[in-house]
């Protein structure tokens, strides 16, 4: 093992797979060894019967599905209106003097500060929602973007304007190219941070979705079904991390040879 040396895609995956291996082993051993009281913390065998009776009588498909819908709602509107803002706040820095003090002000404002407000405003329905995970998508994208797009190699712009292309012309052959891979990784980060967004819109006066669920567990003391909320979370957030990679992978095959 050596300080950036690449690991082998085989060993990548069987490492991968033996934390999981290990995490459950422990909480298996501190549940099932009767270290922890299962009122607190229910042991792997119950989260799972407790999983499959939320699927088979309590509809909890239906739940996973809502909160994939607004996950998805949310963070798609946030990411159409905040990538070309981050692009053209990179690529012309008045744009990007006009609009960086308030943005960088805005995206320390936790969302869940809004919720009061937006239920004021939108209701208790889905709007609300959706403008959660908006709120706590769109000023991170922006300003990430923003600096990516303004990083761009000056070599690179250099010698575009030496070959005589216009200013148009420099951001859609130079400076997008350049960040795209960037840009998707962002959006693949910050789709992780819209999924803490969701669960904390859900908690407050929601009927359905996953937070839903995992508030009326709670009351009810039932471990074993938050657990399994949480990690239907965690799986649905796996598949999605490495799908975006993948499709990073296929849509920007430049960005390996860096």
């Amino acid at each position: 093992m050596r300080p950036l040396h690449p690991v082998a895609p085989g060993a990548r995956v069987a490492l991968g797979v033996g934390f999981f291996v290990v995490f459950v082993a422990g909480w298996a051993l501190a549940t099932l060894g009767g270290f922890v009281s299962k009122t607190f913390l229910a042991d792997p065998v119950t989260m799972l019967r407790d999983g499959w009776t939320l699927l088979v009588e309590h509809g909890f498909l239906a739940d996973i599905g809502v909160t994939i819908w607004r996950v998805v709602g949310g963070f798609v509107l946030a990411a159409v209106l905040a990538v070309p803002l981050g692009v053209a706040m990179g690529a012309y820095k008045p744009i990007e003097a006009f609009f960086e003090p308030f943005v960088s002000f805005a995206r320390y404002l936790p969302a869940s500060a809004f919720i009061p407000l937006l239920i004021l405003w939108a209701g208790i329905g889905e709007t609300q929602k959706l403008l959660v995970i908006f709120i706590g998508s769109f000023f991170q994208l922006v300003l990430m973007v923003a600096v990516v797009v303004g990083n761009t190699r000056r070599d690179l712009v250099e010698a575009a304007y030496t070959l005589g292309v216009s200013d148009r012309t420099l951001v859609t052959r130079v400076l997008l190219p350049n960040a795209a891979p960037e840009i998707a990784e962002i959006l693949r980060l910050v789709l992780g941070w819209a999924w803490t967004y969701v669960i904390v819109a859900e908690l407050v006066g929601s009927s359905s979705g996953i937070g839903h669920m995992i508030t009326d567990s709670q009351a009810l003391l039932a471990t074993g079904q938050i657990i399994f909320g949480i990690i239907v979370i965690g799986l649905i957030g796996l598949v999605t991390d490495f799908a975006f990679k993948a499709g990073n992978r296929r849509l920007f095959p430049w960005a390996a040879l860096r």
